[in-house]
């Protein structure tokens, strides 16, 4: 049974936990649970994945483990995991146990997961604050639980109480929002897989296909070029399944002379991309979708175009909103001026979601969208996505009947530098041209 190691240098770890010890203040403890494992049926587990904030201050992949970070104390850094176990690694695979975890992670101490409500009152018992993800892990804010009553009885009656309890999603997202050179390395590495990955998906399409075989050549290809899993789930709509935001059945045939929209990305070490393409199922455009289409373009384009610091996400989603809205109403899916729909807001039908979102480990990354409630502004080291769309379901008689069934986004994802931005995803084809003479070519 081989042994395994840190997929990245347990340096990077200790420079995370710096940074993070530098945002707290004295007496404060972060405790990051591992993301619990799911049933998939029966007795048969999901193929498991770390949480992600645990992963970015540790590297630690097995489950039932938990991070405990006290900033100024000794031990200072601490991991609960599970034990060694021969009998159970012949089932499951390699363990690392508490004694090679401590040897490979780089933390100043390290217990079997079942001394966590033991040990920890001791470590907490001075403590004035803590961060913790609340409300996710029934088992584990049981253990919490126990621990926190264990603390107040420790405590006795000197007059504290409980300490001050925060949920750590704000913190740990604020920490991660700004990406290192190394974490912009892994993002690339991310965006040029799944961009290859959709790039030879398109060549593959044709009619009669199923949506769930196009989704397994997806998977296949991202996984040939380094992915180890899928970012998030890969939505595979053609025609009118397009119109749903989140299509999740990937189930369908595809039919000639509809559209084909895909929005996946593959995960590499713990970073995703996250790409939406829409394009022809025939390889080529009827007159009427090339006309949405290089509209929807035309946008995406012109807002990745306005990207650099200072920009704000709602700047965009401001833009967006008010393109989107001439289009409806010079296609006739909606009536009144633009002032009159805005306020109304009836372009939502039809333009329902953000013009995009953080982007990293997470497909929908961490990080506050506000500050002191007012619009984030763009900083050098962001990641985020732009993804315009128009969705008009084939059911809804309001739309002229020409456009009915059409659904259409265009994804990339940009990366925040000082001179601008750059495009991750700028290699993936977008054009008309490109798409017509790309898709079906490798039938």
């Amino acid at each position: 049974m081989a042994d395994r190691k840190p997929i990245y240098d347990v340096e990077i770890f200790k420079k995370r936990r710096e940074r993070l010890a530098s945002r707290l203040e004295k007496g404060s403890v972060v405790i990051v649970p591992a993301h619990p494992e799911m049933i998939r049926n029966n007795d048969v587990h999901h193929s498991y994945r770390q949480d992600t904030n645990m992963m970015y201050l540790t590297g630690f992949e097995e489950p039932g483990s938990v991070f405990v970070f006290r900033p100024g104390c000794t031990p200072e850094s601490i991991l609960f995991v599970r034990p060694k176990n021969p009998t159970m690694e012949t089932w499951e695979g390699f363990r690392f146990g508490p004694d090679l975890a401590k040897q490979e992670y780089g933390v100043d101490a390290t217990y079997e997961d079942v001394e966590f409500e033991e040990i920890m009152p001791d470590l907490l018992v001075d403590a004035e604050r803590i961060y913790s993800r609340l409300f996710f892990d029934p088992k584990f804010d049981a253990q919490l639980e126990s621990v926190l009553l264990e603390v107040k009885s420790l405590r006795g009656r000197s007059g504290r109480g409980i300490m001050a309890i925060d949920d750590s999603i704000g913190l740990l997202g604020e920490l991660r929002i700004h990406k290192s050179e190394d974490e912009v390395k892994l993002l690339r590495e991310a965006a040029r897989l799944s961009g290859e990955a959709h790039i030879e998906v398109m060549k593959k399409v044709q009619p009669g296909l199923n949506e769930r075989a196009i989704h397994g050549l997806f998977i296949q290809e991202i996984m040939a070029r380094g992915a180890a899993r899928e970012g998030y789930g890969t939505i595979v709509a053609g025609g009118d399944n397009a119109t749903t935001l989140h299509y999740v059945f990937n189930d369908q045939p595809l039919n000639d002379g509809e559209l084909l929209l895909i929005d996946g990305g593959g995960e590499y070490k713990y970073y995703t991309g996250d790409i939406t393409r829409t394009y022809p199922i025939n390889g080529q455009f009827t007159e009427v979708q090339k006309r949405i289409y290089q509209k929807v373009l035309s946008l995406q384009k012109s807002l990745v175009a306005a990207v650099k610091p200072g920009v704000t996400m709602a700047d965009l989603q401001e833009k967006a909103i008010e393109t989107l809205v001439d289009v409806m109403v010079e296609e006739k899916v909606l009536k009144g001026t633009r002032a009159e729909i805005l306020e109304s807001k009836s372009y939502q039908k039809y333009y329902p979601h953000g013009i995009g979102h953080w982007l990293g480990s997470d497909v929908h990354d961490g990080g506050l969208a506000k500050i002191d409630d007012q619009p984030r502004s763009l900083e050098p080291g962001m990641c985020f996505t732009i993804e315009p769309g128009l969705y008009f379901p084939e059911n809804d008689e309001a739309v002229p009947s020409e456009l009915r069934g059409i659904g259409i986004r265009i994804e990339d994802n940009i990366l925040v530098t000082e001179a601008g931005h750059e495009n991750l995803t700028s290699h993936v084809p977008k054009e008309v041209d490109e798409l017509q003479s790309i898709v079906g070519s490798s039938k």
